[in-house]
């Protein structure tokens, strides 16, 4: 008799069954995250964790390999003059970077090379070419890709069409780990944050993310709280951890802190990792810094002392 385990092929969830969000009841939830007052040795803690899992990103036309050489450079050595800091998560380019950056972290394997792909920040590209550019992301030594849903599509209810393009894509990838950018600011309501959560997550995302950065609304307190709560409750469901990635718009440590707050109090001191929650952003380790200065020295030093990039 045949026992090998048979892997039926991801099928697209029933969105018109996934519950609807109580906006108010979120919002509510948000304001008491919010109030909560972490103090000395736990804030300490909570900046070095916020620290350890942001992808530090360059994302521009302009960039070039020494801006992207000396993100690397940063990422590798924070600030000389505090010890026992972390290091940041991953460094994340285009997919044209991932060479240098990948040259830049040798011998920093704990220091993951990410990279968007898919025609970011807007997804426009028949599915040929976004695959075409995954697989170059991968073949230069991206760990892991950070792809855009079809929100066009999505909104114009061509589920399936959107489902099959994170199939595609997740296939593509090999081994590295994809992260879904659903654009929050752009599919209007969090009901449908909800359903693109959900979609995300069967298609086989290893995070979901909320923005590309490039619009506005970017990351928010309230969506962030929704795609959590999908996380969750996927995971009842299915067993399987999904991680989860907030990006754009947070650069101070406060906000970070808040972010940290609701992700402990929703999912558990099982996602307070940067295997499972990452932030995406350029200036928030800065800031971090600062604050991690403030609580050794008392006195906050400028901003000119931490190197921009």
């Amino acid at each position: 008799m045949n026992t090998a385990v048979r892997h039926l092929p991801p099928q697209l969830p029933a969105l018109d069954r996934v519950p609807r969000v109580d906006q108010v009841g979120v919002e509510e939830r948000v304001a008491r995250f919010c109030t909560r007052s972490i103090k000395k040795d736990s804030k300490v803690q909570a900046l070095k964790l916020a620290l350890s899992m942001i992808d530090l990103t360059t994302l521009e036309g302009q960039d070039t390999v020494g801006k992207v050489t000396q993100l690397c450079q940063k990422a590798m050595h924070l600030h000389s003059a505090l010890p026992d800091l972390p290091h940041v998560a991953a460094v994340c380019v285009y997919p044209t970077m991932v060479g240098v950056a990948r040259r830049a972290l040798r011998g920093h394997d704990d220091i993951k090379v990410a990279s968007v792909a898919t025609a970011f920040p807007s997804g426009m590209a028949p599915l040929s070419i976004k695959l075409e550019e995954t697989r170059l992301a991968v073949e230069e030594g991206a760990d892991e890709v950070d792809m855009v849903i079809s929100r066009g599509a999505f909104l114009q209810g061509e589920y399936q069409r959107v489902f099959d393009e994170i199939i595609a894509v997740k296939e593509a990838c090999g081994q590295a780990h994809l992260k879904v950018i659903l654009e929050t600011g752009e599919l209007g309501t969090l009901d449908r944050v909800r359903r693109a959560s959900v979609l995300a997550m069967h298609a086989g995302a290893d995070f979901i993310k909320t923005s590309t950065g490039k619009i506005q609304p970017a990351a928010t307190l309230p969506v962030t709280l929704v795609m959590l709560q999908a996380i969750r409750d996927y995971y009842h469901a299915t067993g399987r951890k999904v991680g989860m990635k907030p990006a754009g718009g947070i650069s101070k440590a406060k906000l970070a802190i808040q972010y940290l707050v609701m992700l402990r109090e929703t999912l558990g001191a099982g996602w307070l990792t940067p295997e499972w929650f990452r932030f995406g952003a350029s200036t928030l380790a800065n800031d971090l810094l600062m604050q991690l200065v403030k609580q050794q020295t008392g006195v906050y030093q400028s901003g000119d002392y931490f190197s921009k990039d």
